[in-house]
This record gives structure tokens, C-alpha cells and sequence, in this order.
């Protein structure tokens, strides 16, 4: 019903709407100025890039800050900031900073804020928190060097830091990293292709990113986040438009260049118009999820949380979600389908969705005492609104009490990360969505994670036989073995109830033909390498 009211607004308001943003847009950017005014698939709030999981914060820290290697489209990981040696006994590696670096007040990058950028990454983010538990030191041998030496070998060593999504090991000036644990940044000061404009910076509402015009591209083609960052306007404009359809009326009028996430039900029409392109950047896709507070009642007891997975069901979430089979794949894999670790142990319920009689029984025996489950809905995204409603609904079919809450986004991003009861702000479950890319291995894929209390992800379950698993996997060396370890994790993630996967899905993009070179890949968009033409 949603969608049918809001396509049956009058015209006039839309065109109230578009003529508002026209003089808005004009206003705020200079004459002179080559300028793409893109809608992201969320308003940006959160601006700490080691902070948050959330991709509008990647996004930011992309346009921003820089990183010491990067992944180029054959999964190879390439020099971006620094290149690198590797000891014969595998234990230390060498990292040199390239000439040119400069952070955007004019200082030079040394490999003491680098030093300090990859502890402050590997406190926060899973594969950051598996290379430090290898790591026996990691130190500034002089200004451009920067060495690591293992405890023992480890074979991720460079798939870590150069990992292009979340949380990306972006670097950043010594006195920012060293920012208390729990605390965001307080300056956006980094090395990257574009600076941020703080004081057009409205929360909700705009980000403001010009040229950096100090900084030195590598010479190399770009592929994915790899290779040279040209950037060949002069600013680009985030605007924040909670509406599918006024941005889709936006984008064909040329009030705006780019629209990240379109609803999936205007797709054929953009796709009709000819002064667009539409497609799909980022091939890997998503797996969307549900992640359940460990902390407390109920989810704090398994059968519970079991009776919660039995009851959740794949394709009606994907139904809601993206309606067209084109564009999404039930899939019980973990570690995504399509992949070498792929497998469906421990997923038939999820992907049959046969469960909902053995979920009511689970509950029955759990002793459930009706407590209400408070769920986080965001309404703002496009890719968030249908997980919460489906999954609610599903809740209570099986016997659940459900307070759901709506919200945006933002909102959820923040408040995920409290650890307070849900009576006094905190939350039971949430729902997400990973890209394909930080979800292909155990070391990668944070929501699989045991750490609990001591860095887990938000949810904080507690999993010694998980952790001891992702060390093996870390360990071997041989693909067999490690296809058996993955599944054995699956098998303890779907047993125990960390997380849920509910399925993979794309979603194109859409951007006037005024725009070239748009660049693919896992951490797309990425505004390096566009051109525009007037």
C-alpha cells in the first residue's frame, strides 16, 4: 500500500519538490564549479569511517582517506599508498610509503600515523582483530617504513589490509587514530582524493566533497579500489532523499547526476529512459541478515533464538524485499553462494521455509515469559524497509511478542552500538546487509564472529568453538581444509544462532549519460575516475 500511495501523489507536488531542489542545488554550488550531485542509498551522519560497519560511512571514508593496498577487479591485492616486501620465512613484512603523500592540511603522511591508522583498525574490525592477534609488533622503523612481524605465518596478512569494504584500514594522522577507544574522530583530515567541505555539512540533509587537488594518483588504470584515483570534477554532492520517487523524478530531469539505490519497482522505467544508464555495480550483490542481541532477554537463551531462526523464511523476505527473482537468490550459504566455501548445512528450514511448527514448539519450551522483542525498523532505505516488517510478522506467528520501532537509518546505525537493556534504549534485533566481499571467508565475515563483549560485532555473542575455528581457518593453507572449517562453522553458526542470513540480492544503479567512467566493484560508489560532461 505504501507504494501505491505514494505513486498516487498529485504531479504538482512533485514538481513543487523538483523546482525546490533545482534553486537549493544552484545555490549551493559555485557557478564554475564541474559538480555531480548524486543520492546515496542513505543519508550520512555517522562520519567516523573506523566507527561504524555502515556503508554510507565506507563510502565517506573512500572520498576521504586513503589506503595501503587496495583489491583490483581479479581479487588480487595491489600498492595503493605503500608497496610492500615479504620475508623468506613469512614472518615480517615490509610496507614503504610512496612519495607524494600528503594529508590534506598539508602535512606529510609518515609511517607513524600509518602505524597507529592499523591499530586503531585492527581494535574495531574483524579481520584487523585476527591479524593483531598474530601479530607480535607492528612499529615506524623510520618515516616511509612501516614493519610487521608475525608471531606465525599467517596467510591473510595482505588480504586484511587491503580489504575494500568494511571496516576498510583507512589511514589517518597519528593524533586522529590515537582517538580514545568508544570515541569518534573528531576531524576529517585525510589523504584522499577529495576533502570534506565541514561547513556545508548537514546531517540528514548534504556532504560536500571537493577535489584535493594535492593529491598524487598512481599511475596504474583504476580497478575497483585499486590504481590511479583521478578525480576529473571539482566537487561532488551528496543530497539526502528519503523518496524513491522524487529522486527518480530528479535524476530524469536533471536536477541530479546519480541515484545509488533505486526502488527496485522504478527500475524498468529508469531503465526505458534514454538519456540514463542503469546498472548494477556491484556484481558480487549483498547477503541481507538479522542479528539478535546476546545481552539480554530473550535472545540471551538459544531456544529462544532457535525458535527465531525456525521461523524465518527467505523468500518472503526476499518477496518483500526485491519482488523480482532477476534480482535476488535464496541462498543458505553463510559464506555466499557461488563461492568455494558454499555450502547449505544447517540452512534448510531458511531456505525451504518449512519451520514455523518447529519454531512454535522451541518457544513453547523455552519458557518464554513474553518478553517483547524489540525490533529496529528503519523506513529511510530502500534495501532496510521490508526485512523488519516481514520478520516481525514472522515473529509473531510463532509466538513472539514484537515492539517495533520505527526509525531511520542513522538512528539504527547509532544505537545498535549500545549496550544498554532494550527498556532503556537498547534493542534485541536488527536487520542488515553485507556486501558479497566482506562475508566470503570466517576471518572476513564479522557476523560469524565469537568474541562476545571483547570487540564482537554488534549483537555480541560469545563463541569460543567459532573463534577457535576461525583461527584454524586462518591457519591452513590448504583449500580442502578449509572448506571443511567453513562448513563446520556454518553448521555452529545456524546451531547456536548467531546470525541469520536471509538471502542475496543486487540492486542497480542509475546515472545520466552525462556521467563516464563509473567504476564497478564491491565498494561501489566510488567518484574517483567520473567525468561530466556539460
Amino acid at each position: 500500500m505504501f507504494q501505491i500511495l505514494r505513486w498516487q501523489r498529485p504531479a504538482m507536488a512533485s514538481g513543487i519538490a523538483l523546482a525546490a531542489l533545482s534553486v537549493a542545488l544552484a545555490a549551493a554550488s559555485p557557478a564554475d564549479a564541474k559538480t555531480i550531485t548524486a543520492v546515496m542509498h542513505s543519508d550520512l551522519r555517522v562520519i567516523d569511517p573506523g566507527f561504524t560497519t555502515a556503508y554510507i560511512t565506507r563510502d565517506h571514508g573512500y572520498m576521504v582517506y586513503d589506503t595501503l593496498l587496495a583489491e583490483d577487479a581479479s581479487f588480487k591485492i595491489q600498492p595503493q599508498m605503500a608497496d610492500w616486501k615479504v620475508s623468506d620465512d613469512k614472518l615480517t613484512y615490509t610496507f614503504t610509503l610512496r612519495d607524494g603523500l600528503k594529508w590534506h592540511d598539508g602535512a606529510p603522511v609518515t609511517a607513524e600515523d600509518c602505524v597507529a591508522s592499523l591499530k586503531r583498525w585492527g581494535r574495531n574490525d574483524g579481520m584487523g582483530q585476527k591479524l593483531m592477534d598474530f601479530t607480535a609488533s607492528i612499529e615506524a622503523t623510520d618515516a616511509k617504513t612501516i614493519t610487521l612481524k608475525l608471531k606465525e605465518s599467517y596467510g591473510l596478512v595482505l588480504e586484511s589490509i587491503g580489504k575494500p569494504s568494511s571496516l576498510v584500514p583507512f589511514m589517518m594522522p597519528k593524533r586522529l587514530a590515537e582517538t580514545p577507544p568508544g570515541q569518534q574522530i573528531k576531524e576529517q583530515i585525510g589523504s584522499g582524493p577529495f576533502k570534506f567541505v565541514q561547513a556545508e555539512f548537514q546531517p540528514g540533509v548534504k556532504a560536500v566533497y571537493v577535489k584535493n587537488t594535492d593529491y598524487v594518483p598512481r599511475k596504474e588504470p583504476p580497478s575497483w579500489t585499486s590504481g590511479g584515483k583521478v578525480v576529473r570534477v571539482d566537487r561532488v554532492e551528496w543530497i539526502t532523499m528519503a523518496d524513491a520517487q522524487t529522486a527518480m523524478n530528479a535524476l530524469q530531469s536533471g536536477d541530479i547526476d546519480f541515484f545509488e539505490n533505486p526502488s527496485f519497482d522504478v527500475i524498468p522505467i529508469l531503465a526505458a529512459d534514454k538519456e540514463l544508464k542503469v546498472e548494477t555495480l556491484n556484481k558480487l550483490g549483498f547477503q541481507t541478515l538479522g542479528r539478535m542481541n546476546f545481552l539480554y532477554p530473550p535472545f540471551d537463551n538459544v531456544k529462544v533464538r532457535r525458535a527465531a531462526f525456525m521461523a524465518m523464511n527467505q523468500k518472503d523476505v526476499l518477496d518483500a524485499l526485491v519482488g523480482n527473482p532477476k534480482y535476488y537468490q535464496v541462498c543458505g550459504a553463510v559464506f555466499v553462494c557461488g563461492t568455494p566455501l558454499a555450502t547449505d548445512v544447517g540452512s534448510e528450514s531458511l531456505v525451504k521455509g518449512n519451520g514455523m511448527a518447529e519454531a512454535k514448539k522451541l518457544l513453547a519450551e523455552s519458557g518464554y515469559d513474553g518478553t517483547p522483542v524489540v525490533l529496529m525498523a528503519p523506513g529511510d532505505v530502500v534495501t532496510l524497509k521490508a526485512q523488519p516488517i516481514v520478520a516481525a510478522q514472522l515473529l509473531r506467528d510463532a509466538g513472539f511478542k514484537v515492539d517495533v520501532q520505527a526509525t531511520d537509518w542513522q538512528t539504527v546505525v547509532t544505537r545498535r552500538a549500545s549496550q544498554k537493556p532494550p527498556k532503556e534504549g537498547g534493542w534485541n534485533i536488527f536487520f542488515t546487509n553485507w556486501v558479497g566481499a566482506d562475508v566470503v571467508n570466517p576471518v572476513a565475515n564479522v557476523s560469524v564472529g565469537g568474541r562476545g563483549k571483547n570487540g564482537g560485532w554488534f549483537g555480541w555473542a560469545e563463541d569460543a568453538k567459532i573463534e577457535a575455528m576461525r583461527d584454524a581457518f586462518a591457519r591452513s593453507t590448504s583449500p580442502e581444509e578449509q572448506k571443511k572449517i567453513a562448513a563446520d562453522i556454518q553448521k555452529e553458526n545456524y546451531d547456536q544462532v548467531i546470525y541469520i542470513p536471509l538471502g542475496q540480492y543486487v540492486i542497480p544503479s542509475a546515472w545520466r549519460k552525462s556521467l563516464t567512467g563509473v567504476l564497478d566493484g564491491p565498494a561501489t560508489p566510488i567518484f574517483w575516475n567520473i567525468d561530466k560532461s556539460e
